[in-house]
């Protein structure tokens, strides 16, 4: 699923009122990886989504042979890996800076049959994954292209120097995944840096027709 550039539809900019039929919407055309982002108002100020949510999309996106991408700003993550699992997250994303025991949340993670996703914050620097990467302790990479907690926020110019530092010291090892103000613009940039997996919110779900806004998107990278 993820050995192709794919664009991944983040439900945090979705109209909850009507998040299945945005779900189908973006499935339908072609869709399948949905972001979910968690957060606890802790490790970033907002609260939005947790487990019923997970849950409540599963059959939907699994059905379709999608996978759930859960993303968690939260702290101490490895405390609410095996619930997250249980509710149907196929990948699992924890932060570098969220828990003092990182190799062993990445561990917890595919213990729990979920891949393994490890996202660092814009001011982490790249050398902070030689260790982990060095024991293939994850499947994919997350650099942040904004900083975490808000939707809707512009991407930070220059960012696809970082992408590019992380996509070389990883190799075939582990998927670069960019999140954070990707659009049809700044998807091209990052593609070149080497990420392989594109968080799309806002750009999608903040217009008339989801569906064609993620399609859009895609063809700028010629996703699958």
């Amino acid at each position: 699923m993820l050995a192709a550039r794919r664009v991944a539809p983040s439900i945090l900019a979705s109209d909850f009122a009507h998040l299945g039929s945005q779900v189908d919407e973006v499935m339908d055309a072609g869709a399948r990886v949905i972001h979910v982002d968690v957060m606890d108002g802790h490790f970033v100020p907002p609260i939005t989504i947790g487990l019923p949510i997970v849950d409540a999309l599963r059959d939907q996106v699994q059905s379709r042979e999608g996978l759930l991408d859960v993303h968690l700003m939260i702290e101490r993550p490895e405390r609410q890996l095996a619930d997250f699992a249980r509710a149907g997250a196929d990948l699992i994303t924890i932060h570098a800076e969220a828990t003092p025991h990182l190799h062993y949340a990445l561990d917890a993670i595919r213990e729990t049959g979920a891949l393994a996703g490890l996202a660092l914050n814009p001011a982490t620097p790249p050398q902070m994954v030689d260790t982990l990467a060095a024991l293939s302790a994850f499947d994919l990479l997350l650099c942040m292209t904004v900083n975490p907690g808000w939707g809707g926020q512009r991407y930070i110019a220059g960012s696809e120097a970082k992408v590019s530092s992380l996509a070389g010291k990883l190799a075939e090892r582990a998927v670069v995944e960019v999140d954070g103000g990707i659009d049809a613009t700044t998807a091209p940039t990052a593609a070149d840096a080497g990420a392989r997996l594109f968080v799309v919110g806002s750009s999608i779900f903040d217009t008339d027709d989801p569906g064609a806004a993620y399609r859009a998107v895609a063809d700028s990278i010629d996703a699958a």
